[in-house]
This record gives structure tokens, C-alpha cells and sequence, in this order.
């Protein structure tokens, strides 16, 4: 028999953050969106609000001071926090990286647990401009001299670069071998001679938060600023990366999603035309109801991965599924709530304007759509469509 109940734990905790998100950072999304940033004040009071509530860093173990999640858990909170903006997120309930669980010794004290505190950011530096989705490709390189490394190279789109603390940076420590034991992630503090932003580039969406350029000019850090193992860094980014696109996307997809969908549900109820409410027209209905299915598939999509996950499986190919539906879907569903609201929804005085933007990157960013229907296809033909465990 499968059991498809949620555990009444489970529901309490989504619906604490659902009220938290529609109460104290929803409020804030139009001024993040018109001045780009997010207002220090008010985020030292709700951040404050949601570390109280045990909010922040829920992705983390309990025994570093996060919130010990399932991942199952964790994808229904992150269904929650995809209901506002990826700034308002980051900043309210902390972007703590799960490779960050690799720090030893001195590293835990310097960089895992004060992050998962809420006392310093980090930015994840993977992405150059000559490797986006082929992640293996990158030509920043680390040399090791005496007790030091010696890093140059630049990396571009990385989100929070401008204001972080420190950085996670891949780097290629033996071209030869490269994915097979050649990258390595490094710890970089901010304020390292040789290491700078040398620009934000301005995005199409996601306002309130910097995607910075880095450049590593011979930037010296110690021998022990490896995170992992030396070689490892590949490995451990995907063994890391599957539950953050499953959460950070797939999860998220829904929940933007969910809410666009209640936009337009409440708005086919009140708006009328020829006489009578737009819901009772057909095609409106369509819009819809093609919604609501696709959002439900997703959403079980997810739900069945992150099972999957908390049972130790490998989900490579499952994840490279839900990533392209649920970004796919998530685009869909808030084109349709615009058509739905007409006019309205082209303008900025309602959410789903900054919502359309935002959801355009989610099919570009950690491994475009093509290329994950590249790694679908590869896993069906060798394995099947069994791969997919259902």
C-alpha cells in the first residue's frame, strides 16, 4: 500500500511559512522590484521574525543549527518560499549551500556555521563565460606552490558575488582529468588580494540581488582552503546540486505557479464581461484548467524525487526530468495567468509581470533544458524507461 498522507508536522511547518511569506515578504516585492534591492531595515526585522521561528537555513542538518528537513519536507517548504521573490528568499531565509556540510576543523567554525547563523553569505562561483551547462569545461585553474594555491580565472552570473562573504570556487587542478578528478572547490574570502567584482551584469529579471563578474588574478590562498578533498570538487557539486534544482526549482516552479494560478482563479470569479464572469467562458476555463493539471503533475514529480532522494537513490536522470517540466510549466502558467487578467496583467501593478520574467531563466540556469533532455535521452536508451523508478 502506498501512503500518500502528509504527516501533521509537515503540514504545520508549510502552513507557518505559507502565512510568513504571505504576511511579512510578499508585502515587501514591489519595492525590492522598484529599487532593486532589498531594504536593510525591514529585512533585519523579518529576518530576525523567521530565524525566531526556526525559518532560516531549513535546508541544513539540526546539528549545525538548521532546520534538519527531509528532503521531502524540504520541497514542500520551498513550494512555499516560490510564492515570492528569489531576492526576498535569499535574504530572509538564507542560501546556505549543502556542500558547505564538507567544511573540517577551523572551516566549520569560519565559514558553515556562522552562514548557517545568518552571520555571513556565500556565493557559489561555478559558471565562466566559456562553461555554462557543460560545467566540466571551465578553464579557471588552482596551482599548487609551497603552502599556497594560486588561483586565476573569471566567472560570470554568480548570484550574491558582489556582496558575499566568500566564495566557493571550482577550479581545474589537473586539465588532464578534469571531471575525473581534476576540479577542486575552493574557500575564498572576500577581500583577498587579486580577487574583485569587476561588474553586476544587469538581468532581465530577478531584481534585488547582484549577478556578478569575478575575476582571480593570481589571488593566494592556504593550502588548507580546499573544501572536500583536492580533485573531488566535481563530484561533489553533483552529488550536491540534484535536491538543490528539485528544491530550488522544481519546488519553487510550483509554488509560483500555485500562486499564479490563485491570481487568476479569483480574477475569472470577479471580472465580468458581456454580462457575466470571464471563469464562465470556455476557453478561459481552459486556461485554467490546463494549469491546474499541469502544476499537479509537477508537483508529483517532485514529491516522488525527493522520496527518492531521502531513500538514498540516484535521481540524476529524475531530476534532469523534473527540471525541464517544472521549468516549462512554471513559464506556461503565468503567460496564461496574464492572458487571463488581459490588460491588467501586463502591467506593473500586478505581480505576475516580475513573475514572468522571472520564471524565463529557470529553463536557462544550472543546465539549460536542451541539455537535460539530452541526459533524459541518454538514461532512457541505455537503462530504459525504468530509470525513472516508476
Amino acid at each position: 500500500m502506498i501512503d500518500f498522507s502528509i504527516p501533521e508536522e509537515t503540514r504545520m511547518l508549510v502552513d507557518t511559512v505559507r502565512r510568513f511569506v504571505e504576511t511579512e515578504v510578499q508585502p515587501l516585492e514591489a519595492e525590492v522590484e522598484e529599487t532593486a534591492r532589498v531594504p536593510a531595515d525591514k529585512l533585519a526585522v523579518i529576518k530576525a521574525k523567521a530565524q525566531e521561528l526556526g525559518l532560516y537555513a531549513m535546508n541544513m542538518p539540526e546539528d549545525v543549527g538548521g532546520g534538519g528537513l527531509s528532503c521531502v519536507d524540504h520541497c514542500f517548504v520551498e513550494e512555499e518560499l516560490g510564492k515570492t521573490s528569489d531576492a526576498l528568499i535569499r535574504r530572509v531565509f538564507g542560501q546556505v549551500y549543502p556542500m558547505l556540510l564538507e567544511c573540517k576543523g577551523e572551516q566549520r567554525e569560519k565559514y558553515l556555521l556562522p552562514t548557517v547563523r545568518g552571520e555571513k553569505i556565500c556565493a557559489m562561483a561555478i559558471t565562466e563565460p566559456g562553461a555554462g551547462s557543460d560545467a566540466a569545461s571551465i578553464s579557471t585553474n588552482a596551482v599548487l606552490e609551497g603552502d599556497e594555491w594560486l588561483i586565476n580565472g573569471t566567472k560570470h552570473f554568480i548570484s550574491d558575488g558582489d556582496i558575499a562573504d566568500y566564495v566557493i570556487v571550482m577550479a581545474l587542478t589537473d586539465k588532464d582529468k578534469r571531471a575525473r578528478g581534476g576540479i577542486t572547490l575552493f574557500l575564498v574570502d572576500k577581500g583577498t588580494a587579486g580577487f574583485k567584482v569587476s561588474r553586476t551584469q544587469p538581468m532581465m529579471g530577478h531584481r534585488g540581488y547582484g549577478h556578478a563578474e569575478l575575476v582571480f588574478d593570481n589571488v593566494r590562498i592556504p593550502k588548507d582552503a580546499v573544501l572536500g578533498e583536492v580533485g573531488q570538487g566535481f563530484k561533489l557539486i553533483m552529488t550536491s546540486v540534484e535536491e538543490i534544482r528539485l528544491a530550488h526549482i522544481g519546488a519553487r516552479a510550483v509554488g509560483m505557479a500555485t500562486r499564479a494560478l490563485d491570481l487568476m482563479r479569483d480574477y475569472a470569479a470577479d471580472r465580468k464581461q458581456f454580462g457575466q464572469p470571464i471563469g464562465e467562458f470556455q476557453m478561459v476555463q481552459k486556461l485554467i484548467a490546463d494549469s491546474a493539471t499541469e502544476i499537479f503533475g509537477v508537483k508529483m514529480m517532485v514529491l516522488n524525487t525527493a522520496w527518492d532522494i531521502d531513500q538514498g537513490r540516484d535521481v540524476r536522470t529524475k531530476v534532469s526530468a523534473v527540471k525541464v517540466a517544472a521549468s516549462e510549466m512554471q513559464g506556461r502558467v503565468v503567460d496564461r495567468a496574464i492572458q487571463v487578467f488581459g490588460g491588467m496583467g501586463f502591467t506593473k501593478e500586478m505581480p505576475l509581470e516580475r513573475m514572468y520574467r522571472d520564471a524565463r531563466v529557470t529553463r536557462i540556469y544550472d543546465g539549460t533544458s536542451e541539455i537535460h533532455r539530452m541526459l533524459i535521452a541518454r538514461g532512457v536508451i541505455k537503462k530504459g524507461f525504468d530509470i525513472l523508478g516508476v
